[in-house]
């Protein structure tokens, strides 16, 4: 048995198995059987028929060769077995029949015969090669049909003209002798002609449509004629409506472009005849058309005569006449001849209308009105041609173009434009912001697209424009600039703080299970969802990073792509920590700029244009490893391990800046992020062991110091040089800490502080006594403002330096105390002492307010192009010199000072009562009176985050060491109220990241009694003096505010250790915050600071504890009270009561309404709390100050409270849980009656007497009890007709009586009283019905008593019993108006309703 073909056999043994199947003869295994009714004939009778009724292939009468292409003959299809058809009835053609398809059409199309064309062989030449045609031979003559032919198919035409015979011109069927039945145009109606074909088609003169190409010779003309015949016979016998049917019919069904074809088919073939005819009459050649006039194509839709120009049209004046022997002028279209036309005159704008903006090369925004030459090429725009300049659209355009020199042109003009537009030079010359409208445009993306373009140039301008967009100049200088203030490396993520609404709780969830959770829809969206919320990760989405890699490993670009590419990759790594990790882990990316832009060895690089950046040294690729090291440890970890910076590192700090063979400028700069570098890894306590290597270095260093500081005028890149290093020493000192780490239960932290440090302090103490003398320097320098404006940070960074070193000294278990405490005595005697008697210092903290962003918002204000989408500081004019970050901003070096005190003080305490004088200096104590006044929040924008983190340290270190001071002598009550505000201030502004100053504040400062010296003034007798005064009755004196006020002040401790509970931060943050601020290296987990999206605490967070009770009191199902409510409440209104007793300026931000809103919760945590003694003094006491008559006018119920939804929601919480649980308590009935006043909304009034009317009877409480006056809620009178209805109802239905609720008994008698006796004219009808519906109603009242209140009613007075005053009778008014309303009404005619 043969076998059969197994995969991996080749040709050749499938012929082998064929060869030995047809040698051993054997039966095929499959044969074909066909039908013999189908096959006819020619079936093969003698083959055996199988039992299956389908068609089965065999391979028996198979034949070898394949058959002969011809017309095969008909297949019948098969009959369906339910449908038997006759059997002379083929089903094929009976489907031909009725099949209408445009395949029934192409299956009746028949080849072309070109067996009977003449062939034209070659003809016979002397010459090797044909002669060439020119273009100018053969231009004379010109064809007669309009169209864009090209040279060679005119030449074509030509021959086939030349030997071709002229065909007979037809006879044109006159007007007088037209056959029967032929219809013209000129017999229908002009309505009729617009609906018909045109008139040629109608003319019968020969067919037009159907030519008969592609028939045979003898055949085409006489089918094309039969054709036409046969249409002449059936026009001729349809009368001429059944013809305007028809073609309606026809024109319905066909596409218009087809109609509009077949009419400019027929207008040709029309005009052609014509001008035969002519020819023919006159005997002239045909005419030829003026190259001056031009051939416009016909439009189906308009007449020809719109296609010539009218007669008295100006010709178009061209400044040089064009030639028809000029290329591809054979044609001349005026139309697009204009743009060779002088510009129009520039049109002066006389009105306000706004324009579209125009801008030059340059990226300059040009007025409307400015007129420039044309040789500077501002005018190759079409829209607006006379103006210079291009707008925004047209650059866009030309981004597109196939020229690439066109592209990089736009691209680098777009780049300008933003440039221009970042810096506030458009001001408000624009309307609307230039940067938000490209990228609404999809500006990101094309510059995406563009990076991805073949041509060099084209990439260039991609990258800057790129850098243009992403990178302000001014905020990396500025971060720059500020890197060796105090915290000055941690800055916050450039990343917008807009989150999604479905992440409005995600305070409550750790922040990597919400990136976790959050990264799957991110990956879904699509990159323009992305960029429309974060610029940044849109770019990042579109696989920026592997073809920045590509440009920079492969194509080897110049160094202006190299720096804007490393300039982009910085401002990716300063978005977050996700950004830099994706910047850190894109495949070799890092590894190729370590390699090509931080060589160890490179040839010298003189001054001058560098040819190229590969194989140098450059600044910002060290600047790019610094960034990305400062958003995590692990990364700073990764990139020392894993590509040998150490080496790098030590390579470029080994040497001088002048003995690197690099440009100047770029030898320090390169150092200086060498120095940032390592100071970024010592900040994890990382790169330590680098120190025993280059010591002698930085002791060299360390020694050129002074030389440097002594010059005429310091270099800035120098001492951004001599700051780096002191940051370096100053990190290295604080690892040198051996300070034991408190335990943790986290095993990660555990682990972090199990690491043993790789420094000692024996290696760090060498540099101070190097360090000393330039501080000394530094502030001998002082008086002069010019020199000193040119260090610099170099202040700073001594003081700083100093700061870790006594700090760390002190930690040291086995070193003398003495010795450090004898060194800090003479550095104070010495240095410290003498500087603040020093008149330089004083004008320092004079400024201090001048600089301060805290008291100059206006500074911190958002730039004009600021998207949310794309976040910069907004410093790209620079900062100005008395500006925070400006070069005479007094905040770093105080701030350093005030550190070095606060260590000092912290060790030596005999030191505190010396380095507290500082606290008495006038421009201090003037700076902190402006940031305790009341004023609005700050603006919280990206440069607004960064200022005032760094103003909030000083204020924080100037509090801390008043603190200090008053543990060991007393306080003066004037400056210790300021610190205390200061410190309350304070505690409410401090941003994200400052976790650990919040928790000291409130540790250590906010309720120390030493900070409250109105107690001991006689602060709580002024209190129960001030309520009698205002209140006009005396109260007891265990009650009083003053009592109060004092078990107040007793109870500090208590009220720190709530308030420590209530306000506590999350603990992870807490324990980064106290790593950075207390110099535990090991535990820091990161430079980058959390998003700073609000405030760490809110405005209201001495209401805290309160608001805590209320949520667990409704998250809680049972109903049952929290453990220790009670305890809590009355901790919290202690707080609440002294801050508005002795410091209401700490609860100014805190509005009236609110204040109110949060003791209505007390109420509403339990049914019994506001039923304890102390609950009750203590709300009474803060309801009264609500009620003072300086704030009662500031009380505002209508308009949105901060931290509520909605007033009116909670008021009837409140009114259902007071009508349940209050059984006529006269405090709770005080909170529900205030909201009820006159001025607020008729909302509360509705809510109580439309829905809670039974509540009425429980508010019992005595008009001499009520906290504000009756006037406030009978004045003025009401004008809502449903509420007074309800009044009335309330009223006459027993609901409201003076003996159950006898203030609102008092306020509805007024109101109603004052409503029946109204006459306003412009009264609606329904109101005057209501008004006389209800005189009657009270005129025909049984209660005697009740008719006298509404009808006698006077004044409200809240010393009679009722609660106002009656008539003795009616007035003369009232009387008459009466009467005229019951004029024959009888008291029992009337049934009352």
């Amino acid at each position: 048995m043969l076998s059969r073909p197994k995969p991996g056999e080749s040709e050749v043994d499938l012929l082998r198995f064929q060869s030995q199947f047809l040698a051993a003869g054997a039966a095929p295994a499959v044969q074909l059987v066909k039908n013999e009714r189908r096959r006819g004939a020619s079936a093969n009778l003698d083959q055996p028929r199988l039992q299956d009724p389908r068609d089965v292939v065999m391979l028996d009468n198979l034949p070898d060769l394949p058959p002969a292409l011809v017309p095969a003959p008909p297949k019948r299809a098969k009959p369906s077995p339910g449908h038997p058809l006759a059997d002379h009835v083929d089903p094929e053609e009976r489907l031909n029949r009725h099949d209408q398809h445009i395949t029934a059409v192409l299956t009746k199309i028949i080849e072309r015969d070109t067996s009977s064309m003449a062939v034209n062989l070659p003809v016979p030449s002397g010459v090797a090669f044909p002669p060439v045609f020119h273009r100018s031979q053969d231009r004379q003559r010109k064809p007669a049909t309009s169209g864009k032919r090209s040279i060679f198919a005119q030449e074509i035409a030509a021959r086939r003209g030349s030997e071709a015979s002229i065909p007979p011109v037809r006879g044109v069927v006159s007007t007088q002798d037209r056959p029967e039945g032929a219809v013209t145009c000129e017999s229908l109606t002009p309505r009729e002609q617009d609906h018909q074909l045109p008139c040629g088609s109608q003319n019968f003169q020969g067919p037009h449509l159907v030519t008969g190409k592609g028939l045979r010779d003898q055949e085409a003309e006489q089918e094309a004629q039969t054709i036409h015949e046969e249409n002449i016979a059936r026009l001729q016998a349809m009368t001429p409506e059944e013809i305007l049917q028809e073609q309606q019919r026809l024109l319905a069904q066909l596409d218009p472009s087809l109609v509009a074809f077949l009419r400019s088919r027929s207008r040709t073939h029309e005009q052609a005849e014509e001008k035969a005819i002519e020819e023919q009459r006159a005997g002239a050649p045909s005419v030829e058309v003026s190259g001056e006039e031009p051939i416009m194509p016909a439009s189906a839709s308009e007449p020809r005569q719109e296609d010539e120009p009218e007669p008295g049209t100006p010709a178009l004046a061209l400044p040089v006449a064009p030639h028809k022997e000029w290329l591809h002028m054979d044609t001349v279209e005026l139309d697009k001849l204009h743009w060779t036309q002088d510009l129009p005159p520039l049109r002066r704008q006389k009105t306000q209308e706004r324009m579209q903006a125009r801008f030059s090369l340059q990226g300059e925004l040009l007025a409307p009105d400015v007129d420039l030459p044309t040789h500077l090429g501002l005018h190759h725009h079409g829209e607006e041609a006379e103006r210079a300049g291009y707008s925004l659209q047209e650059l866009f355009h030309l981004t597109r173009s196939q020229v690439s020199q066109q592209r990089a042109l736009a691209l680098h003009v777009l780049a300008q434009i933003i440039s221009r537009a970042q810096a506030g030079e458009f001001g408000v010359q624009l309307v609307g912001s230039v940067l938000r409208l490209l990228l609404d445009a999809g500006f990101l993306f094309l510059l995406r697209f563009s990076l991805d373009d073949r041509v060099d140039g084209v990439i260039a301008a991609a990258a800057h424009a790129l850098r243009a967009l992403l990178v302000a100049p001014g905020d990396e200088e500025l971060l720059d600039s500020t890197f060796s203030w105090y915290h000055g490396a941690m800055v916050f993520p450039l990343m917008p703080t807009q989150e999604d609404k479905d992440d409005e709780d995600e305070d409550e969830e750790p922040s990597g299970e919400k990136a976790k959770r959050k990264s799957p829809e991110e990956r879904n969206q699509p990159p323009s969802d992305l960029a429309r919320h974060d610029v940044i990760k849109g770019l990042l989405a579109t696989n920026l990073l592997p073809r920045l890699r590509y440009v920079l490993e492969v194509t080897c670009p110049g160094p202006s792509v190299v720096l804007d590419i490393l300039a982009v990759l910085i401002r990716l790594a300063r978005h977050s920590l996700e950004s830099a990790t994706r910047v850190l882990e894109c495949p070799r990316l890092i590894e190729t700029i370590v390699r090509e832009f931080l060589p160890t060895s490179w040839s010298p690089v003189g001054v001058g244009p560098t040819p190229s950046l590969h194989n140098v040294p450059c600044a910002a690729a060290m600047k790019l490893l610094r960034v990305l090291a400062s958003a995590g440890r692990n990364i700073a970890a990764r990139l020392l391990s894993s590509f040998d910076l150490r080496s790098c590192l030590c390579r470029f700090i080994a040497e001088a800046p002048q003995e690197l063979a690099l440009p100047p400028e770029e030898a320090e700069m390169l150092i200086t992020e060498s120095f940032r570098l390592w100071a970024v890894a010592a900040s994890y306590g990382q790169g330590c062991d680098l120190y025993r290597e280059l010591y002698p270095v930085l002791i060299r260093a360390l020694q050129v110091m002074p030389k440097e500081l002594s010059t005429h005028l310091p270099q800035p890149l120098s001492m951004q040089r001599i700051a780096s290093l002191l940051t370096v020493l100053t990190q290295l000192t604080l690892a040198a800490s051996s300070t034991a780490l408190q335990p943790s239960s986290d095993s990660a932290e555990a682990s972090l502080s199990a690491t043993p440090s790789l420094i000692t302090w024996t290696q760090v103490s060498g540099p101070k006594p190097l360090v000393e003398p330039c501080l000394r320097q530094t502030l001998k320098l002082l008086p002069r403002p010019e020199m000193w404006h040119a260090l610099g940070p170099v202040p700073t960074a001594c003081l700083l330096f100093l700061d870790a070193y006594y700090r760390t000294w002190s930690q040291q278990p086995d070193l003398c105390p003495g010795d450090w405490l004898q060194d800090m005595e003479r550095l104070s005697e010495e240095l410290l002492l003498p500087l603040l008697s020093q008149p330089t210092l004083g004008s320092l903290w004079d400024s201090l307010g001048r600089c301060s962003p805290l008291c100059n918002p206006q500074s911190c204000a958002p730039v004009p192009e600021a998207l949310p989408s794309l976040v910069s500081l907004g410093c790209m004019g620079g900062c100005p010199p008395f500006s925070l970050a400006g070069s005479a901003s007094p905040f770093p070096v105080l701030t350093s000072l005030l550190t070095l005190f606060n260590t000092l003080a912290r060790i030596h305490k005999g030191l505190c009562g010396q380095l507290a004088a500082v606290l008495a200096a006038p421009g201090l104590q003037s700076y902190f009176l402006q940031c305790v006044a009341p004023a609005a929040a700050p603006l919280l924008t990206p440069f607004s985050v960064w200022a005032l983190r760094h103003e909030y340290h000083l204020q924080y270190l100037a509090l801390t060491l008043a603190q200090r001071a008053a543990t060991f002598q007393p306080v003066p009550a004037t400056n210790a109220a300021l610190h205390h505000g200061m410190a309350l201030a304070l505690l409410s502004r401090l941003l994200p990241g400052s976790e650990h100053l919040a928790h000291e504040l409130l540790l250590s400062f906010v309720f120390r009694l030493e900070f409250l010296p109105e107690r001991a003034s006689g602060g709580p007798e002024a209190a129960d003096f001030s309520d009698q005064l205002s209140l006009g009755s005396s109260r007891d004196a265990g009650c009083g505010r003053g009592a109060l006020l004092a078990q107040a002040c007793q109870d500090l401790p208590s009220i720190r250790s709530c308030y420590l509970t209530h306000c506590s931060l999350t603990r992870a943050s807490l324990l980064a915050s106290q790593a950075l601020y207390r110099g535990e290296l090991q535990r820091v987990p990161s430079l980058l600071l959390p998003l700073p999206k609000e405030p760490l605490l809110p405005t209201d967070w001495p209401f805290l504890p309160l608001i805590h009770l209320y949520h667990r009191a409704s998250d809680t199902p049972s109903g049952l009270p929290p453990a220790d409510t009670v305890g809590t409440a009355m901790r919290a209104l202690q707080w609440v009561l002294v801050l508005e007793s002795w410091r209401p300026q700490a609860l100014w931000a805190v509005p009236p309404g609110a204040r109110l809103a949060r003791l209505m919760c007390v109420f509403l945590i339990d049914s019994e709390l506001f039923r304890e003694t102390p609950i009750q003094r203590l709300v009474a006491a803060l309801l009264a100050r609500l009620c003072q008559p300086e704030v009662l006018p500031n009380l505002n119920l209508d308009c949105p409270l901060p931290g509520l939804t909605s007033f009116p929601d909670l008021y009837a919480s409140v009114l259902e849980h007071f009508e349940a649980v209050s059984f006529g308590d006269h405090l709770f009935g005080a909170l529900v009656l205030l909201p009820l006043q006159r001025r607020f909304s008729v909302t509360f009034r509705l809510a109580l007497f439309g829905e809670h009317v039974g509540a009425l009877r429980a508010l019992g409480l005595p008009l001499t009890q009520l906290p504000v006056s009756l006037e406030c809620y009978t004045g003025p009178p009401e004008d809502n007709l449903d509420l007074l209805q309800l009044y009335f109802r309330a009223l006459v239905t027993g609901a409201l009586r003076p003996h159950w609720c006898p203030v609102l008994y008092a306020v509805t008698v007024a109101h109603v009283n004052s409503f029946i006796f109204s006459q306003d004219p412009k009264s609606s009808d329904e109101v005057k019905a209501a008004r006389r519906s209800m005189l009657q109603k009270t005129w025909l009242l049984a209660d005697e008593g009740l008719r006298k209140h509404l009808l006698h009613y006077k004044l409200p007075n809240s010393l009679l019993p009722e609660g106002f005053e009656l008539y003795a009778q009616l007035p003369t008014l009232h009387q008459q108006y009466l009467q005229r309303l019951t004029l024959g009404m009888t008291q029992n005619g009337v049934s009352e309703t």
